[in-house]
């Protein structure tokens, strides 16, 4: 079998590598190991940074429709549990957005998950 001599592939992957490692201090972005190992790390961080931002946006969203529903003499839980009787589709985010730029359209909400949960508007 032919002798495989790798200097094109691991001097692209060296590169890419090192590019990824831009802006580190010290040898983590001029050694290829030291700097393969910080990327690796900060690979892993940014996956679970991409979650943990999806669960930070959605308390948020929670947190803003519970003040603005309390506005409206509901509690969050209490608004949830109504519009889902009332088949309502809409997302937290969608509400939220509601809760904070459009307070007429929310109280409309409201008043259908009162009504949907026998409380007197």
């Amino acid at each position: 079998m032919a002798r495989v001599k790798k200097a094109l592939h691991a001097r692209k992957k060296h590169k890419k590598v090192l590019k990824l490692a831009k802006g580190y201090f010290g040898a983590k972005s001029k050694q290829f190991k030291a700097a393969n190992q910080a990327v690796m790390r900060s690979m892993a961080f940014a996956y679970v940074g991409r979650k943990l931002r999806k669960r930070d946006f959605r308390k948020l969203w929670i947190t803003r429709i519970n003040a603005a529903a309390r506005l409206n003499g509901l509690s969050y839980s209490r608004l949830i549990s109504g519009l889902k009787l009332a088949d309502v589709q809409i997302d937290r985010k969608i509400l939220a957005d509601m809760a904070i730029n459009d307070m007429a359209a929310f109280a409309k909400l409201v008043d259908i998950a009162k009504g949907k949960l026998g409380l007197a508007s």
